[in-house]
This record gives structure tokens, C-alpha cells and sequence, in this order.
């Protein structure tokens, strides 16, 4: 039972509180931890092809595992303190894995500009929810990258820390977002961190790989109670589900594009290089502005079906202990 109320008052926290600025948030020291640790490993290993993936498999390992034996330690003093305060530590911590609020609130800020017709502001917004290039985009290019986000973001961000919280709690949802973390910080093909980035790199792909396929079902699911098209997003989502160098990303960006009846991903800027990248969903009607709010509410419709369900299964359990 306990377990059923940390996982319903971590989704419920974060949908009420989001993630305030004032706040400490386990992110920010992980990201603390990446750089320092590359730092020092950089140091212990050689700067040999063969060594940066050493000192790359070594970060993979101690990040996540640091993350969750620290969790599972301070839960358990806790308890000792009172059972009260274990849970309502591990609710805590739990609700800081998830995303809705604020990848809602950043893509409607970057709405917002849009409607104002403040192009300059919208790229700045939007460039802080993407890792391309912002500052030549148009219109339609700020709000693809917008869209593409917030589909991207409901595996990464909210339905996989979820999936992972439902099964062990909030250590086991921090482990997953240190994974989550190490790739978006060292997980890229340039020269610094081909090498070095690519066990981090292949451990998100790992932990990945069923949440991103159950997130695309549940966008799925969640498109015709938005008043979006189910039977696009479901052809889309099987048409083009491969159609990207992440077996992960794709699944639930296919599904958006296929519900909101647009094209989505393409060819992008990434540190002033051109990265060429396979189209998803077919060109029905234009990419618009309403598109932002639209692929919130698929992304809110679609956690809440995730709740559902993983609440379900977890009350299912008790029933059969």
C-alpha cells in the first residue's frame, strides 16, 4: 500500500508544484556530479580511444549506482526517524523525476511569444527546451521544435521516471534520471564525447526501450480524448517508429505526428553543423502555433492514462499478495 501512495502523491506533487527555481533539485547535483567526475577520470585515463571508453563505462556506473544507493540510504535513516517522514521523502523525490507541469509551462511560454508574434523571444524560449540550434529558426521551425519536445520529453520525462518510480520507488527513479542526465550532458557523437559518452549513451537506449514503446501506446491511446486523430497517430506510430538513429525517440514523436495530422523532426542545426535526420508523420496540413497546446494536452492526457495504469498494476499486486 505504501508503495500505491508514493507513487500517486510523487505524480500529484509534481502536477501541483511542478519544479520551483528556489528549490534543490537531484538534477542539478547530478549534472555537478557528471562534470566533476569527467574532470577527474579524464585525469585517471588515458586519452586513448580505448581509455575515454573505460573512464565513459566507469561514469555510467557510478552515477546511476551512486544515485540510487544515496536514495535508498536517506530513505532509510529516515524511516528509523519515522515511517511518515520515509514516505513522504520517497513521495518527495519521486514528484522531482517527473515533468508535466514544467514541460508544459516551457512550451506554452514558447507559445506565448508565438501568439505575441515576439520571434526573437520564442527562439530563446524555445532554446530552453531544445539542444538545436535556435537562433535562425522561423515560426514554424520554433514550433515544431517545441512540439517535438514535449513528445520526446513524455518518455524521457515523465512516463519512463513513472514506469521506473512504480517499480522501486524514488531511488530507482533517481537511478533512471542519472542515466537520463549522463546522455543529455556527455551522450553526443562530436569529438569530445564519441568516445567517452557512448556507454552512457547505450545505457539510456537500455533503460529506455519499453517505456519509449509504452509512452508511443499511450499517446496513441490519449489522441482521440484530445479530439486528435487515434487512427493517424496509431498508422504514423507503426510507419515510422525506426525512423531515427535512437531506437527510443521516435516512438513517441511518431505518435504525436501522426495525431496531430503534421510532419515533424527533419534536418537541424546542432552546434553550428547540419545534422540530417529522417522526417516523421506526413504533411497533412501545416505545422501552426495551436500545435504547442495541443501536443500538451496529448502529453497531460497521456500521463494520466500512464498513472492509471501503473496504479492499476500496483493495486493489482496488493490484491494478490
Amino acid at each position: 500500500m505504501t508503495h500505491l501512495i508514493v507513487f500517486v502523491a510523487a505524480y500529484l506533487l509534481d502536477a501541483l508544484l511542478g519544479d520551483p527555481a528556489w528549490l534543490p533539485h537531484p538534477v542539478v547535483a547530478m549534472g555537478r556530479a557528471i562534470t566533476g567526475l569527467e574532470h577527474l577520470l579524464r585525469r585517471l585515463f588515458s586519452s586513448t580511444n580505448t581509455g575515454l571508453l573505460a573512464a565513459g563505462c566507469v561514469l555510467a556506473a557510478l552515477l546511476p549506482l551512486g544515485s540510487f544507493c544515496i536514495a535508498a540510504g536517506a530513505l532509510l535513516l529516515a524511516g528509523r526517524v519515522h515511517p511518515l517522514l520515509a514516505l513522504a521523502l520517497n513521495a518527495f523525490w519521486g514528484g522531482q523525476c517527473l515533468a508535466v507541469r514544467d514541460l508544459r509551462k516551457e512550451a506554452m511560454a514558447v507559445y506565448a511569444c508565438l501568439k505575441q508574434n515576439d520571434l526573437p523571444a520564442a527562439r530563446k524560449a524555445v532554446g530552453r527546451i531544445v539542444g538545436r540550434d535556435t537562433a535562425a529558426l522561423t515560426a514554424e521551425g520554433v514550433t515544431k521544435a517545441a512540439v517535438e519536445t514535449v513528445a520526446e520529453n513524455f518518455s524521457d520525462g515523465v512516463f519512463a521516471p513513472m514506469f521506473y518510480l512504480a517499480i522501486g520507488g524514488a531511488p530507482l527513479a533517481l537511478a533512471y534520471k542519472a542515466v537520463n542526465t549522463m546522455d543529455s550532458m556527455v551522450g553526443y557523437k562530436n569529438d569530445r564525447y564519441l568516445y567517452f559518452g557512448r556507454a552512457a549513451a547505450h545505457l539510456d537506449d537500455v533503460v529506455n526501450w519499453l517505456p519509449a514503446r509504452l509512452s508511443g501506446l499511450l499517446l496513441i491511446l490519449a489522441a482521440p480524448l484530445c479530439g486528435l486523430s487515434g487512427k493517424e497517430a496509431f498508422r504514423i506510430w507503426r510507419r515510422d517508429r525506426r525512423s531515427h538513429a535512437s531506437p527510443n525517440s521516435a516512438q513517441t514523436e511518431a505518435a504525436c505526428a501522426g495525431a496531430l495530422r503534421v510532419q515533424l523532426a527533419g534536418d537541424a542545426f546542432y552546434f553550428g553543423k547540419l545534422v540530417h535526420k529522417p522526417t516523421l508523420g506526413d504533411p497533412l496540413r501545416p505545422v501552426e502555433a495551436e500545435d504547442i497546446p495541443r501536443a500538451c494536452r496529448l502529453m497531460t492526457t497521456g500521463s494520466l492514462l500512464g498513472l492509471i495504469l501503473l496504479a492499476g498494476l500496483l493495486a493489482g499486486r496488493l490484491l494478490c499478495l
